[in-house]
């Protein structure tokens, strides 16, 4: 196995960068590579059944659109991990000047690399791709079209890892809260690990059952870590 896009994820980790539209890419490579595994679930798996009735023009256009919004995301997270890595390493890299590269012989040259190089120049310290004026428009109109694409593989039984996982991306980036804050309570409930609340100055915990009140001092409790159930 090629180790470019394992290297990628590898450092996209280092960076604590997202990059799900890549490493959703190289799971499948993986899975693809599974061939005697597949061939063998596919007798005792089941996908689901009927057909979704669908519009073949329709279906063109959408694949279209979600496949540039995609790549768009793709682009995203390989130009974040290389901001970080520049960032952390004192490397200065200009980011623009790499999309010019790009375009010079790469394997991942484009025309949307103009874009993006100008985006860039515009906006040397932009924070994502996706915030750029010009490309949040274009993610903006064409998301419906993203979500039925998607939409229509989940209910074929169709893996679309990437544009599952871009659409996730996106859905995730563009929110001032996730439902990852969920994830404090549960740490809360198991470990005694506390939660921080909007708009009230914390940590808090909870005794959420008849058990974490019988365990003893929730003051100590709260502390966190030192905490076992």
């Amino acid at each position: 196995m090629k180790g470019t896009g394992r290297w990628t994820v590898q450092e996209a980790a280092e960076q604590s960068v997202a990059a799900p539209t890549i490493t959703a890419a190289l799971d499948a490579r993986y899975i693809s590579g599974r061939k005697d595994e597949r061939v063998a679930a596919s007798k005792i798996l089941n996908g689901p059944t009927g057909a979704p009735n669908v519009s073949k023009p329709q279906i063109i256009a959408d694949l279209g659109a979600a496949l540039y919004c995609a790549k768009v995301c793709s682009y995203a997270q390989g130009i974040g991990i290389i901001k970080a890595a520049s960032e952390a390493n004192d490397w200065n890299v200009d980011l623009s000047m790499c999309a010019k590269m790009w375009k010079g012989g790469c394997i991942i040259r484009a025309k949307l690399l103009d874009k993006i190089q100008d985006a860039l120049s515009n906006n040397p310290n932009l924070a994502n791709l996706m915030v750029d004026p010009g490309f949040a428009k274009e993610l903006n109109d064409r998301q419906m079209a993203w979500r039925r694409i998607v939409t229509l593989c989940i209910a074929s039984g169709v893996a679309c890892p990437s544009l599952s996982a871009s659409l996730s991306y996106f859905d995730s980036y563009r929110r001032e809260s996730l439902p990852a804050n969920l994830t404090q309570a549960q740490r809360d409930f198991f470990g005694g690990h506390t939660y921080e609340r909007i708009g009230v100055e914390g940590p808090h915990h909870c005794a959420w059952t008849k058990t974490h009140h019988a365990i003893g001092n929730l003051n100590e409790r709260s502390a966190g870590e030192k905490s076992r159930l």
